[in-house]
């Protein structure tokens, strides 16, 4: 038996996929024309739309920035590994971090590296900067930065095959 998608007391289903991907694509997409592209009436997308968002499928929507255009054109990876790995440290180095606005992503990880974080800026003396303020905050054990050269490929958009929907066999939309 597949497992299934459930918000709450909901099954997803096609249609659901349907307008998640659209509204992955552009979320300022009118409620009118969305529904036009999904088959159904402005209403019933709209309530589904409302129920996706009160189920925490639908997070927000947001406005997707060029990084050039605001000089945050500098993509920098950084691995932390740490000697302490208590939750009040865990706890203070989070807190430490979410307070920095140049982190962009932030992960607890598996295997040699403890923390992976993304951090975009102007250029490397930037980045220095913002090194420097991070030591300053909390002690770490081994800092490592590597330096993206190009962005081949970026997207917010979630793979929606994966889903399980009501009613589905394998292989249909």
């Amino acid at each position: 038996m597949q497992e299934k998608i459930i918000s709450k007391d909901r099954v997803m289903d096609r249609l659901d996929r349907k307008i998640l991907r659209i509204l992955q694509e552009d979320s300022t997409l009118a409620v009118a024309d969305l529904a036009k592209k999904v088959g159904l009436s402005t209403t019933p997308c709209w309530r589904r739309i409302q129920r996706m968002e009160e189920d925490g499928v639908i997070r927000r929507r947001v406005a997707l920035l060029d990084p050039v255009k605001v000089n945050t054109k500098v993509t920098v990876f950084v691995s932390i590994r740490t000697a302490s790995h208590s939750v009040e440290w865990l706890k203070r180095f989070s807190e430490v971090v979410v307070d920095f606005p140049e982190v962009v992503e932030f992960y607890r990880m598996s295997g040699d590296v403890d923390y992976l974080l993304r951090v975009v800026v102007p250029d490397i003396a930037a980045y220095d900067a913002f090194y420097k303020r991070l030591i300053a905050k909390i002690e770490i054990r081994d800092v490592s930065s590597v330096f993206a050269m190009e962005q081949i490929k970026y997207t917010t958009e979630l793979p929606l095959d994966y889903m399980t929907l009501d009613n589905q066999k394998a292989g249909e939309d």
